[in-house]
């Protein structure tokens, strides 16, 4: 043939992380930066493996045989069991169906799947929308939008006060179409770092059942938010409480450090349990098309600490360690560009929870950084608290301090 088949296909444009952190890669400079990733590194800025995760490791798998399409049932359950609590009525009334997905990324793409199959709001025939926050996870859209649904935003966050608009997010909720598809973050909002306060989260909730809305949450930070796994289940629990049906994905890449085995679950709460048979038919049938079944290695190790008494206190405290290295970083942060004066209120640094902080930074100063500090963020001011270390913290603090006083801050 003259020409191959493909000659029409355009290129995708870069992903917006990935596309930064090849920029880094690329990068010859050895004193760089790159806290455009979400990932955790250690005061050293390398990759950190849980101690626990190692222990767990040097036990030999019983086998390599595919696993069930829904995953490992051990793991299925402890997993709801952590987001929801063990004492949930939702599980003791066993409406709660739970499969295993390829992270939280795979729970997101599954559960988009089956809404866009089988929800319909009593209002339309039309396929239903999405509303996600604004700003949101950027990979969202392109998830819910691949498994052919509408995807709309709702307001979230402020930039002048660099914190949740609280209005506008209440009013948004309220005036959308009833029974719409609504996402929310359960902790550690990616990738502003800010998170709605109790009294919020209760307005939100009235809101959602005033509506009739369908709640999605995205939990990809329990316990490496706070380094508290039942304060960072806070919002979820509250949900479940009330009795409304939802859904529910699950990540153990951050809190688990399982970043490439791909660990996740997918859970629908349910009104009763006369659904649950049917539901999870039709989860497995997408899973089957989809990939046919999940991969072992991370889901038995997550599975094991979780039910482990003493590998799950072990973790615990490892949550506690990351977690407040974390913090410890945006303290430092924040203490670096105080004693500089950088021009502008920066106590949004601390006042923010989980691996990302919104800084506030515009596209101009994170090119600027780039370009003179070999500093890798995304371009919306996102920087990755948990790629910074004791080292690097003056180099971030010397940037932004030098990129305030050449650009305006907003």
């Amino acid at each position: 043939m003259a020409t191959s088949h493909w000659s029409h296909v355009p290129a995708a444009p870069p992903d917006s992380i990935l596309g930064i952190a090849s920029l880094y890669r690329n990068d010859p400079e050895k004193k760089k930066l790159n806290l455009s990733v979400g990932a955790y590194r250690d005061d050293n800025g390398n990759p950190a493996v849980l101690r626990v995760v190692r222990k767990v490791e040097q036990e030999p798998a019983p086998d390599h045989e595919y696993i069930p399409m829904a995953g490992i049932p051990s793991f299925c359950q402890a997993a709801v069991q952590l987001i929801l609590g063990e004492k949930a009525q939702s599980i003791k009334e066993k409406r709660v169906v739970t499969v295993q997905s390829l992270s939280g990324t795979g729970a997101l793409r599954v559960g988009a799947e089956f809404l866009c199959q089988f929800y319909r709001p009593a209002a339309t025939t039309e396929k239903p929308c999405v509303y996600i926050p604004r700003p949101s996870w950027g990979n969202h859209r392109k998830v819910f939008q691949s498994a052919g649904l509408k995807v709309s935003e709702y307001k979230y966050f402020d930039p002048v006060s660099c914190d949740v608009d609280a209005k506008g997010l209440l009013d948004d909720l309220t005036n959308i179409p009833s029974q719409s598809i609504i996402v929310l973050h359960a902790c550690a909002h990616n990738p502003t770092g800010a998170d709605p306060s109790k009294q919020l989260w209760k307005q939100i909730l009235q809101v959602v059942i005033q509506k009739q809305h369908l709640v999605f949450f995205d939990s990809a930070y329990q316990g490496f938010a706070s380094g508290d796994l039942e304060k960072d289940a806070f919002a979820v629990r509250m949900f479940e409480q009330s009795g409304i049906e939802m859904l529910i994905a699950q990540s153990f890449a951050k809190n688990m450090g399982l970043y490439g085995e791909r660990v996740g679950a997918l859970s629908f709460v349910c009104k009763d349990s006369s659904v649950v048979a049917s539901v999870q038919s039709q989860l497995e049938t997408i899973i089957r098309s989809m990939y046919s079944s999940p991969p072992a290695n991370g889901a038995r190790i997550a599975s094991r600490i979780l039910n482990n008494p003493v590998l799950f206190e072990e973790w615990k405290q490892e949550l506690l360690e990351m977690s407040g290295r974390i913090q410890e970083m945006r303290k430092l942060l924040f203490e670096a560009l105080v004693s500089r004066k950088t021009p502008g209120d920066w106590s949004h640094i601390t006042k923010q929870i989980g691996m990302f902080s919104f800084t506030g930074l515009n596209v101009e100063q994170v090119r600027y950084l780039r370009e003179k500090y070999h500093i890798y963020m995304t371009e919306d001011g996102r920087a990755s608290m948990a790629g910074l270390s004791r080292e690097t913290v003056p180099l971030f603090a010397d940037g932004i301090h030098d990129a305030v006083l050449q650009f305006s801050l907003r």
